[in-house]
């Protein structure tokens, strides 16, 4: 396709941001007069289309096929070239995935798996597809390549995508086993869980047997299999679960204007991406993940990469990944956005949303449970799990080896645990009592409330302490807990250390 005709489909193609090419065709594999089965089933057919893309492209480019009867598989590959680029200028980087007969409509059917940039090439039959895919019959009809031009250099992208079709019998498709959506646990308790994780099933390096025994390593109770806009993991852990080990189902959806974790939701279920907020889409999608059974929550809402930065609103979301891996200077600003809508919440200007922290980890050396969600749950169940952190019932911890409890009490007897509140008046006194252990030394803590932080005090090297604190609610519409190590450059710029652990907020005073 040229350039011209190019621009002039990205132009008509407007707020939609797609274009589609030209379709690929391909012979009919119809078996001739006396051709044995056998050698027809060791047919197959390439096409190899190239292009060029300039900066400016539409977020998605649908290549079409033509895929006739009697396919068995087919394979794609693709390849764009990476162009020396000025400094601070993003270079080329392109993403693919595919569509089958059923369509490319939002949300649709269609859908047969993405790698993003994670792969070269994959493959889809009725009886095995690469990671990232979702295995199943070929049919006939027109199915969609989908290439994502993420960034594209100022001399834009040239690209090649070369389809094969294999021809034969289909095979069967094997029946997904799925993970149970309960494990033994130890009734009422605190569970530990890390829900944003990555294997091989999009842009992760480990195995999902290496990410279950690393989870078991980290001392966790539940998991949840996160891949990028893709199910294709959902039905791999069977023998990874266990009595020890909750493995719930999700996806991060991961859009050009942010990441979401969609927590939790039913086995199977795919949740759509391909939209930004200017297209007011995400409510939409935010639901349908709901009636999926899963939670919002947006991920690393200021992380650095491209496309990393939550620009949807809280709105919809459920909870807030405030922590993500390493506690660096992007989890910083969002665990200070996230109390400002604490403040916000105490005026009565809308809802709190609980905070919650995970590891997002990818690959060695990134460390699953670095950091983890601990959360008060009735049992060791996907319902159970979710209504702990929509409750706000949960703290974050950088490793199992931190515990801690933290609680309010009022003068008559009242008791409120983390995400609750503690219902007295403006003026009674109230106790805050706060005790750690396993943080290491140079630690300190810090009670912050809706004035900002109102108590702090250094911990002994045991890394061990109760902590207490009297306020009103007049003083302090709620109160949370900060566990922090020593800052790096030893307190001269005045930013507290890393976190070691934190909490949701305790609320004080009559609702």
């Amino acid at each position: 396709m040229q350039r011209r005709e190019v621009l002039r489909l990205s132009a008509l193609a407007g707020a939609a941001g797609v274009l589609t090419l030209d379709p690929v065709t391909f012979a009919h594999a119809q078996e001739r007069d006396g051709e044995d089965s056998a050698d027809s089933s060791d047919r197959e057919q390439a096409r190899t289309v190239t292009g060029h893309l300039p900066t400016g492209s539409p977020d998605f480019v649908y290549l079409p096929v033509e895929v006739p009867r009697g396919v068995r598989e087919i394979a794609v590959s693709y390849s764009y070239d990476k162009p020396t680029v000025p400094a601070g200028t993003q270079g080329n980087a392109c993403d693919i995935g595919i569509f089958d007969e059923r369509g490319t409509d939002l949300g649709g059917r269609g859908f047969r798996g993405w790698s993003g940039g994670a792969r070269t090439e994959f493959a889809i039959s009725a009886e095995q597809a690469t990671p990232g895919y979702l295995a199943g019959p070929v049919k006939a009809g027109t199915w969609h390549v989908v290439l994502g031009p993420y960034t594209v250099a100022p001399q834009g992208l040239d690209y090649k995508v070369t389809v094969t079709l294999r021809f034969g019998e289909p095979g069967e498709t094997p029946k997904p086993v799925y993970p149970p959506q309960r494990a033994k646990g130890r009734g009422r308790a605190w569970y530990r869980g890390d829900s944003h994780l990555h294997t091989i099933h999009s842009d992760g390096k480990r195995t999902p047997a290496e990410v279950a025994a690393a989870a078991r390593a980290a001392g966790l109770d539940f998991i949840t299999t996160t891949e990028h806009n893709t199910t294709s993991s959902h039905p791999v852990w069977e023998g990874l679960w266990g009595d020890d080990l909750l493995i719930l189902t999700g996806e991060e959806i991961t859009t050009r204007n942010g990441h979401v974790v969609a927590l939790g939701t039913d086995p199977g279920v795919f949740i759509d991406w391909r939209y930004r907020a200017r297209d007011n889409r995400f409510g939409h999608y935010a639901r349908k993940i709901r009636q999926a059974g899963g939670l919002v929550i947006p991920a690393h809402p200021h992380g650095t990469c491209v496309g990393c930065n939550w620009k949807f609103g809280f709105n919809e979301a459920d909870a807030v990944e405030v922590w993500n891996a390493d506690f660096t200077p992007d989890d910083e600003v969002t665990v200070q956005e996230w109390d400002n809508t604490l403040v916000a919440a105490a005026r009565g200007d809308g809802r709190w949303l609980p905070a919650v922290g995970h590891s997002d980890a990818h690959r060695e050396p990134q460390v699953v449970g670095l950091p983890q969600t601990v959360v008060l749950a009735d049992d060791l169940s996907r319902t159970a799990i979710q209504e702990g952190i929509r409750a706000g019932r949960c703290w974050i911890a950088e490793s199992s080896a931190i515990d801690l409890s933290f609680s309010a009490v009022g003068g008559r007897g009242q008791h409120a645990g983390i995400g609750e509140r503690l219902n007295v008046a403006r003026r009674d006194e109230v106790t805050v009592r706060l005790k750690v252990s396993g943080v290491g030394p140079g630690c300190s803590v810090r009670l912050i409330t809706d004035q900002g932080q109102l108590y702090a005090t250094a911990l002994p090297d045991s890394g061990s302490a109760d902590v207490e604190w009297r306020t009103t609610a007049s003083y302090a519409a709620y109160v949370r807990a900060e566990v922090r190590r020593a800052p790096k450059d030893g307190g001269a710029s005045g930013v507290p250390g890393p976190m070691a652990a934190m909490t949701n907020p305790i609320w004080l005073g009559e609702a």
